[in-house]
């Protein structure tokens, strides 16, 4: 995960043009023709046959170029393509574009070795270039340009980019970035997405995708840049076929697009459908971001407009707010008697601008709600009037209006006016709406967002051993599944509910036994280690009232079972009370592990239609109690496990602890492939397990380190005794933003100015929540905090680190408040992090540190630090670079 020399990408003070010619409609002469065009810096086209190009001079090869250029745009043959990466790296360019397309493996690869050595980064192969719109940048053989704005683009797709610049520039839509990615040889959507998370011509990210690859580094460059800004997503593929050959029905629901979905909303971002939803999410999150997502109120000067927002919402599932008597009240006296009395609020056609500033007057009492403004033009009164008298009312902070103006020339002034005033504007109801409800999802993954549950719940401990047992003897027996009463043993262990099962013979007489003990009515179900759908092969009886009537089941049973699969080895049944609540449901939970983003979790509606019903909702691990709550909430049986009528709420609670349970199984037993709990009985008295499946693999697809989001690293909490008092050294959590900016207030302006943290003592939300929402593998911050009585924990020193891609370099930075100096806090918060960063195999640690900041060069030269001068500009006086060789033996 790297964002580096990506600026001589996206700002190159210089560009040579491979291939560069005049030949008509050759890539060579577009690039070369749409950089001359635009483009301010030193521009240099390199092509043995020529000497000119539009009166500038051509150059033979990279050696006689009169400087390294920072970005070079290679459209020449795939067999030129290693020997240029490789003269350009040793001449010093950092960044290169490959146009050129039909590179073979061995040549891709060569091609990623030879950049390797220089840290030279590469675009492509096979793109269509990029365009930074405000620097003129053109460095593409893309058909037209892009308007400058604060959009970025980033697609996997070539032709998507012509398309769309089209698209864009007849509608006025500008851009910060435009990138056609090719085929992603270096850089991909996550090295995009860090890059354009933090700059600051960028207000909205947009991708499109159709496929990821490096699901860690995507995750988590998503994650860090969805907290700063909005990333909208259109991915191809949302019928890709699930896993047809999976044992389990969890296998065959989790297809790897209702997985993506899973991953989009984990990370914070939202997907749409369409490109024309793309631009119309950005206009609403960009303008709209930080507005109510509550109940809606539509206010409208025509009957019918408000009776199209009331359907559209409606069907996108938005509520409208219900007006209470004192809203009404309001609206009463500034409206004529024939107004609506409801929502939406109709204050009728010939309103003058007067009524239309009164009525959203009343209705700003009510901030919880956000208003949809919908506009028929009428020959009362101008619509560019009414938008110029109601400025005032939507653009106040906090935001809480959308602008719908219904027409076109007549109404151009106004939604003019809104728009520049930064007021969401929408051609129709309907389209209004749809953007709201977008709003409203994207806040749900917002909140996901922050959650970052360890990977084991405190709430109980799994019995290890005993699930370790199970799995290493059906792998010994060469098996994958384990039989029901196995997979019911490991989830027992697991601590989750599950139904006492007897395990007997192939005899009527053994299972009479069982069913005897355990009492009628029984279940009773075939047991053999070739048959993991026993209901498919008449495997499964329920309800058995009596002892004649278990014999002749199990007769009937064995003979029907021989007869569907005559290879299937039967070892016998299983017996177990027939458990009967009141007012219960039958869900499934289950786990699988996607080929892309790694293991996953499934809940929905269960039973024997599961794949019908099709209701189900799927998340990524790790999971806690809120983001369990969560993927509840997103089915269908949700509503009716609410309660309703007569029929009492289910115990939610108990289902969301299984699924946390699930997930802490998915950490712990990495040899875990898929999982089954079908059905899962609930009802408001609690929830057990009937069936469970369980498949295993030697191959260990699931385990804490293959999830594609890395859990809150808890292990590596502990507690320090230090000048008498108890404190706390932790990784840093997204909660702990609050007393974080309490710490940095109370340091000094000197302490904050000596830092390489922090350069000013006030931080904006977006640079807090960078510093306490972290991803912990490319990034680890530990505070030291202690509890104070009666008013929870503070902040007393904090020390991060950012480790390079390949794992070899971390920067760090430490800072302790200003009256803690001198008191052993810093020195114990650097051990920390020298100790994590040695476990991780990092190989050097790092640091820049201001030559006057005399405290931080002594103890970095008291932990084994050597000082020099900064490598990056020999000449600095002002700063020392400081350095410490982690893996070698002391």
């Amino acid at each position: 995960m790297s964002i580096r020399h990506l600026d001589a990408l996206f700002a190159p003070a210089s560009v040579a043009v491979f291939g560069a010619s005049q030949r008509p409609s050759s890539v060579g002469a577009t690039v070369w023709r749409n950089l001359h065009r635009n483009f301010p810096g030193r521009l240099y086209p390199v092509n043995p046959k020529h000497a000119a190009l539009d009166g500038v001079k051509v150059y033979a090869n990279v050696a006689d170029l009169p400087e390294a250029p920072d970005l070079a745009v290679i459209c020449t043959p795939a067999t030129t393509v290693v020997p240029l990466i490789q003269a350009l790296g040793e001449r010093g360019t950092r960044a290169a574009i490959v146009v050129t397309a039909g590179l073979d493996k061995a040549t891709r690869q060569a091609m990623l070795d030879a950049a390797k050595v220089h840290t030279l980064r590469i675009l492509g192969p096979n793109c269509i270039g990029l365009l930074v719109p405000h620097l003129g940048l053109n460095a593409s053989f893309a058909h037209i340009g892009a308007l400058p704005g604060d959009l970025a683009f980033v697609s996997q797709s070539g032709a998507l980019v012509t398309a769309m610049l089209d698209w864009a520039g007849s509608r006025g839509i500008g851009f910060s970035n435009f990138v056609s990615l090719g085929e992603r040889a270096d850089v991909d959507f996550g090295d995009m997405l860090d890059y354009l998370g933090s700059d600051p011509k960028t207000r909205a990210i947009l991708l499109y995708i159709e496929s990821v690859d490096e699901s860690h580094k995507f995750m988590s460059a998503a994650r860090a840049a969805a907290r700063n800004k909005p990333v909208i997503v259109v991915k191809a593929g949302r019928s890709a076929a699930g896993q047809a050959a999976a044992a389990s029905h969890t296998g065959a629901l989790a297809g790897s697009d209702a997985v993506f979905d899973a991953a989009i909303a984990r990370a914070g971002m939202l997907r749409v459908d369409t490109l024309h939803d793309l631009f119309l999410a950005a206009e609403t999150l960009s303008r709209f971001r930080d507005g109510p997502s509550g109940p809606l109120i539509v206010l409208t000067n025509g009957g019918g407009a408000g009776v199209m927002a009331a359907d559209a919402a409606a069907a996108e599932g938005v509520p409208l707010a219900v007006l209470d008597d004192a809203l009404r009240a309001r609206l009463d006296a500034v409206l004529p008697a024939n107004w609506s009395h409801a929502n939406p609020v109709d204050i009728i056609g010939d309103a003058p601008a007067e009524r239309y500033v009164a009525a959203l007057e009343a209705l700003s009492h009510d901030t919880a709600n956000a208003v949809l403004f919908i506009h028929a033009p009428t020959a009362i009164v101008p619509s560019s009037e009414i938008a110029q008298a109601m400025l005032p009312q939507v653009t106040a902070a906090p935001r809480r209006v959308l602008g719908c103006w219904l027409g076109d020339g007549a109404v151009a002034q106004a939604r003019q006016t809104f728009r520049q005033a930064g007021v969401p504007d929408y051609n129709t109801p309907e389209e209004a709406v749809r953007a709201f409800n977008f709003l409203r999802t994207y806040r749900l993954h917002q909140e996901e967002l922050l959650e970052t549950p360890p990977a084991r719940s405190a709430a109980h401990a799994p019995d290890l051993p005993a699930i370790r047992t199970i799995v290493s003897a059906v792998l010994a027996d060469g098996r994958e599944l384990l039989t029901e009463p196995e997979a019911k043993a490991l989830l027992g262990a697991a601590g989750l509910p599950v139904v006492p099962t007897r395990v007997v013979g192939a005899s009527a007489d053994a299972a009479q036994a069982a069913a005897d003990a355990l009492g009628y009515p029984v279940v009773v179900k075939i047991l053999s280690h070739a048959i993991s759908h026993k209901s498919d092969v008449g495997g499964v009886r329920l309800n058995i009232g009596s002892a004649s009537e278990l014999r002749e089941v199990c007769t009937s049973m064995l003979v029907r079972v021989r007869e569907l699969r005559p290879d299937a080895d039967v070892q016998g049944f299983t017996v177990q009370p027939m458990v009967r609540k009141k007012h219960a449901h039958e869900l499934i939970i289950g786990a699988s592990v996607d080929p892309v983003f790694g293991p996953v979790i499934l809940f929905g509606a269960g039973g024997t239609a599961v794949e019908v019903l099709a209701d189900r909702a799927l998340s990524l691990p790790p999971l806690n109690t809120p983001l369990a709550l969560a993927q509840i909430q997103r089915t269908r049986i949700a509503k009716l496990l609410k309660g309703y009528r007569d029929e009492p709420a289910a115990d939610i609670d108990a289902i969301a602890q299984v699924l946390v349970s699930v997930s802490q199984l998915l950490a712990d037993v990495p040899e875990l492939a898929e999982l089954d709990i079908n059905p899962l009985l609930v009802n408001h008295e609690g929830a057990v397990a009937l069936d469970a499946r369980v498949r295993v693999s030697a191959s260990q697809p699931a385990g804490a380190a293959n999830f594609a989001i890395r859990p809150y690293p808890a292990e590596l909490i502990e507690t320090w005794d230090w000048q008498g008092q108890s404190v706390t050294l932790r990784p840093i959590r997204p909660e702990d933003e609050p007393q974080h900016r309490a710490f940095l207030e109370k340091l000094d302006p000197e302490d904050i100015r000596l830092r390489v943290f922090y350069s000013r003592r006030s931080i904006e939300h977006s640079e807090l929540a960078r510093l306490t929402q972290i991803d912990y593998a490319r990034e680890m911050a530990f505070i030291a905090t202690r509890h104070i009585e009666g008013d929870g924990e503070e902040t007393l020193g904090t020390v991060r680190a950012t480790v390079d891609p390949d794992n070899h370099t971390a920067e760090f930075g430490v800072i302790v408040r200003s009256d803690l100096k001198g008191s052993g806090l810093g020195h114990r918060l650097m051990d920390k992090m020298i100790e994590h960063l040695r476990a991780r195999g990092t190989q050097r640690l790092v640091g820049t540190v201001l030559r006057i900041n005399r405290g931080m060069l002594e103890l970095a030269h008291h932990l084994g630090f050597q000082e020099s001068h900064n490598p990056i500009d020999p000449d600095d006086y002002h700063t020392r670079f400081v350095s410490l060789d982690l893996q070698t033996d002391t």
